[in-house]
């Protein structure tokens, strides 16, 4: 009777084996990897030949990966994977690797993977080039069609989606010293281990390392796509050297001009932003803070001091086509991220700051917009620091918020109630949360305050019955030569029914001039 059983229990323990020796390759693997790294001098990335560099950015968007050479296709995995080919603004080779029952192993360069627009691009293309990145794609809305929806590629930066939205703003591993006068650092994946799912799965797991001037760091991503998708991280980094600003779990976005600042002479479009706002929730206090986004005539950046953060990210508030009128960009569709950290003995996070940061920009082209959490506790050569937290991308619901919102921000002259021409007049609409359930004549009460120097002249609430929203109106004169700030909320029986909204116009826009 033992006999015939051995030939199955041998099967058994060989499957054992080969699931052992996959689970033997981990986070612990590239978090070892990241410290003895660490200890070593900084060396640069190679960099792809100068005629890949050079590419236009049209021409390089005329290298085409093929589908049919994705990874895990053939095997039906409802994961699948497509590399990104060196070139423009993807200056280096990224190292990838695949770990299954065989173990880690590297995935060799192939270019016939690519089509390419010319013959005379494709025989230039060295055999060993390697790839820039990859994208993950998935059948988010339809079974059998597979979408991309998480892109790794440049620097330490992903892109996500959720089904039904394009791509627009970015994460990022890391950021060193963004905003500063000394300049910014970019450390960078250089090497990335994907664990093969199995056929049904929905979940994946992508281990990252990365490397910079001034640390190194080993990352663990636990993606889950869908309606709204959602990555949880873990990262381990190590400091070569002291960090004046270390930005944890930045996101890098694009305000050109919205509906609270000037339209760019010559646009017909009403709005171009792939986000309008910044969300922040303290954990301690509860409150909600939104910033709307603008375009600065100068660099700009904003500390939003908090005691235990519980989440903060940049929203895309505004979803209707009409918002932007743009049917090829279809800024309408773009996706929001919210980060959230997670567990109870988490370093790094608490008290501390999120950071604004917004440059001044002419072109829609340009990532302009840069938000992150500064710790209070500072960075020294030679410490470790263990992130864990959850990015999520999607609707704007993804962030949770129950209160009432600031669905749009407006800013002008008042010369009528001012006739120095100095004052503004900012109309904020509320809407949504415990606002939904009052009726029209229900007592409502606006709370303002203006920072240093800032004249509130007046500020009223009403109801709006043909947009269905509560208007705050704010009358105030800004500090010569100094920037506008101010806060903003609506309460009644003396506690609050909306976010706070928050404001910083700094001198040398344009709609703080004296007007012609």
């Amino acid at each position: 009777m033992i006999g015939p059983r051995l030939p199955v229990l041998l099967f058994v323990f060989v499957l054992m084996a080969l699931s052992g020796y996959a689970q033997a390759f981990g986070f612990k693997d590239i978090t070892e990897k990241a410290k003895a790294l660490a200890g070593e001098t900084y060396q640069r990335p190679a960099q792809a030949p100068d005629f890949l560099r050079n590419l236009s950015y049209a021409d390089y968007q005329s290298i085409r990966f093929n589908p049919d050479q994705s990874l895990w296709r053939s095997g039906g995995s409802r994961f699948q994977v497509m590399m990104i080919p060196q070139g423009s603004f993807y200056t280096n080779a990224v190292q990838l690797n695949v770990i299954d029952s065989e173990g880690a192993r590297p995935i060799g360069f192939d270019k016939s993977r690519f089509d390419y627009p010319s013959p005379e691009l494709a025989k230039r293309i060295p055999a060993d080039l390697g790839y820039a990145g990859f994208k993950l794609t998935y059948p988010l809305s339809d079974k059998g069609v597979q979408k991309q929806f998480l892109v790794f590629g440049g620097a330490s930066y992903f892109r996500g989606v959720g089904a039904s939205q394009n791509f627009g703003l970015s994460g990022r591993g890391i950021a060193v010293d963004t905003g500063l006068p000394s300049g910014e650092e970019f450390p960078a994946f250089t090497e990335f281990w994907m664990e093969h799912p199995k056929a049904d799965s929905d979940v994946m797991v992508v281990y990252g390392l990365l490397d910079g001037p001034s640390l190194t760091g080993a990352y663990r991503f636990e993606i889950h796509p869908g309606k709204n998708t959602k990555m949880d991280v873990t990262a381990e980094l190590f400091f070569r050297d002291d960090i004046e600003q270390l930005g944890q779990a930045p996101l890098t976005s694009m305000f050109y001009y919205g509906d609270n600042t000037l339209r760019p002479r010559g646009e017909w479009r009403p709005q171009v932003h792939d986000s309008d706002g910044l969300l922040i929730n303290d954990g301690e206090t509860g409150e909600w803070l939104w910033r709307p986004l603008i375009n600065p005539a100068e660099l700009q950046l904003s500390y939003h001091h908090v005691q235990d953060l519980n989440g903060f990210g940049l929203i895309q508030r505004d979803r209707k086509f009409d918002d932007f009128q743009d049917s090829e960009a279809r800024y309408d569709r773009r996706p929001s991220m919210w980060v959230k950290p997670l567990g109870e003995d988490n370093e790094g996070w608490g008290k501390g700051k999120v950071v604004l940061v917004e440059i001044p920009s002419r072109s829609e082209t340009n990532d302009n917009i840069v938000a992150f959490f500064k710790s209070d506790q500072p960075v020294k050569a030679g410490e470790t620091r263990r992130l864990k937290y959850s990015v999520g991308f999607g609707e704007p619901e993804i962030t949770g918020q129950p209160s009432g919102r600031a669905v749009s921000t407006f800013v002008g002259k008042d010369t009528v109630n001012d006739k120095s021409g100095d004052a503004l007049r900012l109309i904020v609409d509320f809407k949504g949360g415990e606002l939904a359930g009052l009726r029209p004549g229900a007592a409502v009460v606006s709370q303002v305050s203006g920072g240093e120097g800032v004249e509130v002249i007046e500020h009223f609430v009403e109801y709006l019955e043909v947009a269905d929203v509560w208007r705050l109106s704010i009358l105030a004169k800004p500090p010569a030569e100094k920037p506008l700030t101010l806060r903003g909320l609506l309460n009644k029986d003396s506690e609050p029914v909306t976010e706070t909204w928050t404001y910083l116009l700094g001198p040398a826009t344009d709609l703080r001039g004296k007007p012609q």
